[in-house]
């Protein structure tokens, strides 16, 4: 299992933005909730805005997984998407 920091310092790292002092900075939330059924895995993403817009996306998934995994693939998603 991945502690919380070591998830934080790799997106950090990977989206090229420093922790140091966020607070005074306006916080976007990040939630990602996974799914998995004998027909298969999804995943649903909302992004929430400083000003308190929300972003909704859903995945679904060309293969099987564990609820977990499809939490870190869509994870994953959401990381390249905000990225670019």
């Amino acid at each position: 299992m991945m502690k919380a920091q070591a998830l934080a310092d790799f997106a950090s790292k990977m989206a090229g933005i420093s922790l140091e002092d966020t607070s005074k900075t306006k916080k976007w939330l990040l939630h990602v909730d996974g799914s998995s059924t004998i027909q298969g895995a999804d995943a649903s993403i909302i992004i929430t805005s400083p000003q308190g817009e929300d972003l909704k996306f859903a995945v679904e998934f060309a293969f099987k997984a564990s609820n977990n995994e499809a939490e870190y693939e869509a994870l994953v998603i959401c990381m390249k998407m905000l990225t670019k």
